[in-house]
């Protein structure tokens, strides 16, 4: 089993902060002596390379220079299509003046060479033009202001497609975050390393098709900065994870017990149970209200279906059980925290989601203590009441949430949204695979379903987790392929069994 070999981490794509990128820059420069203005060059030649694949005959290159390293960039990319014949000019936002170091050479190396350099007003953007983002780099500390703030609006509205330099303007590159505004790219070029905040909350939406150049960096430079976080890769999970016996039998895939559907709520249980025998568990069993067992039997008879009044009734539940998923449709009632505190008493391993986190972060059933075995699985809101914070504190830095959360909790932590993180010690891993038409109800019930699926075939907590974010992800991509919107948490169950398969 995966739980007894381990995945291997360091097969995912690296993910870096702007310090980690800037370190990872001052090492070519210092170590391997490559010179900045070199890498500014080479930075230059893979956007344009990138461009001209999509565009191959553009009519006219304006390229939005800032006034930093990113501003360089893009005076190198109008020079070297100048050079190649191909229109170009450069619009410059900000003062000119505050220009200096490489980004001032290649300002003069592009005047040198002909290049047009004309001062941005919101009426320079000539409709036929491939627009060039490269005003503001991962350098961005706070809120966009003039003159970028017009420029960035100016190129958004243009209706024209737009090409950023390493990271859109106006978008965290450690967060994600919009400051204020952001470029809506068609295209970004990114160099050197992924940058963590192009692939969460807003990044995905500002940063459009994403390429990458490594710049020809040595990969001295890439053991000598380690990265923060890295970027799952299901691919790579699936095929270190071991094919079945052919001796194999349902006592050999685990016990999974899910625990919830409070009155008025059995969906939420029969997501949860089909998820996790649609993940390889051996046997699911349900505890919920004894009037929802007729519908569950009629969705699911794959699944045990028990009737429970109080945490006692549980009790004989929990010792057939090797993993427990508690909290879809669990309520907030009286019956609700029977349950949970029936559950917090065992010491199986527990996949913790919705009601139960609520519960949790309210204080009343469950004691603030670390649980090394238990996988967490909170959504923005639930992550933003068990820290006493806001939705919107956790959206600002959904990095330093679910750190602070896995710090608090112990086991793994998993932030659901746009760019899920997975949080377990000092393992930070983020899976980008899933689309907008998850956004419908139950379809977190599916995902801890998967988890406890995972956990009961011998997975650890973190791989479980893992593997679950990004199959769950995986699988409503492939279901929506017919449409995002209207697509259903149920939708994932066959494409699940396939990549699974």
């Amino acid at each position: 089993m995966a739980g007894k070999q381990g995945f291997t981490w360091t097969d995912h794509e690296p993910l870096y902060s702007a310090a980690e990128t800037r370190a990872l820059d001052r090492w070519a420069i210092d170590h391997a002596g490559i010179s900045g203005a070199l890498l500014m060059s080479r930075a230059a030649a893979a956007t344009l390379e990138q461009l001209l694949l999509r565009w191959p005959q553009p009519p006219l290159l304006q390229v939005l220079c800032g006034t930093g390293n990113n501003g360089g960039d893009g005076y190198l990319i109008a020079d070297q299509a100048h050079r190649r014949g191909i229109p170009a000019q450069v619009l410059q936002v900000g003062d000119p003046e505050r220009i200096g170091g490489d980004a001032l050479l290649a300002r003069e190396q592009a005047q040198a060479n002909g290049v047009t350099v004309l001062p941005f007003s919101p009426g320079s953007l000539q409709a036929t033009a491939i627009l060039v983002d490269a005003m503001l780099g991962t350098g961005l500390g706070g809120e966009v202001r003039a003159p970028s703030a017009a420029a960035i609006d100016a190129c958004n509205s243009s209706g024209q497609p737009v090409v950023a330099v390493d990271i859109p303007s106006g978008l965290c590159s450690d967060t994600g975050r919009i400051l204020g505004r952001a470029v809506r790219a068609e295209l970004t070029v990114t160099f050197i390393g992924y940058k963590r905040g192009l692939f969460t909350l807003d990044g995905p939406d500002c940063c459009g098709a994403l390429e990458f150049s490594d710049l020809a960096l040595p990969l001295e430079a890439y053991r000598a900065v380690a990265p923060g976080w890295r970027r799952l890769l299901l691919e790579g999970m699936l095929a270190q994870w071991p094919g079945r016996p052919a001796n194999t039998h349902k006592g050999n895939c685990g016990r999974v017990l899910v625990v919830g559907g409070d009155t008025g709520m059995p969906g939420a249980v029969a997501l949860a149970a089909e998820a996790a025998l649609r993940s390889g568990a051996g046997l699911v069993r349900v505890a919920t209200r004894q009037e929802h067992l007729p519908a569950l039997v009629a969705r699911t008879p794959e699944a045990m279906a028990t009737g429970v009044r109080s945490g006692q009734d549980l009790q004989p539940l929990l010792a057939a059980a090797d993993v427990l998923v508690v909290g879809p449709g669990l309520g907030r009632s009286s019956w609700s925290q029977q349950l949970l505190q029936a559950v917090a008493a065992s010491d199986l391993p527990c996949v913790l989601d919705a009601d139960g986190l609520n519960l949790l972060a309210e204080g009343r059933v469950l004691a603030r203590q670390r649980r090394e075995h238990w996988v967490y699985t909170p959504h923005p809101g639930e992550a933003a009441r068990l820290l006493g914070a806001t939705t919107a504190a956790v959206q600002r830095d959904r990095f330093a949430a679910a750190a602070q959360l896995q710090a608090q909790l112990g086991g793994t932590v998993v932030l659901k949204g746009n760019g899920s993180l997975v949080v377990a010690d000092a393992l930070q891993l983020l899976s980008d695979y899933g689309n907008p038409g998850m956004a419908s109800g139950g379809m977190g019930d599916v995902l801890s379903g998967i988890v406890g699926g995972l956990l009961a075939q011998g997975l650890e907590g973190a791989e479980a987790a893992a593997l679950a974010v990004c199959l769950h992800g995986a699988a409503a991509d492939s279901a929506a392929e017919q449409g995002q919107r209207g697509l259903l948490a149920s939708d994932l169950m066959a494409p699940l069994r396939r990549l699974l398969g």
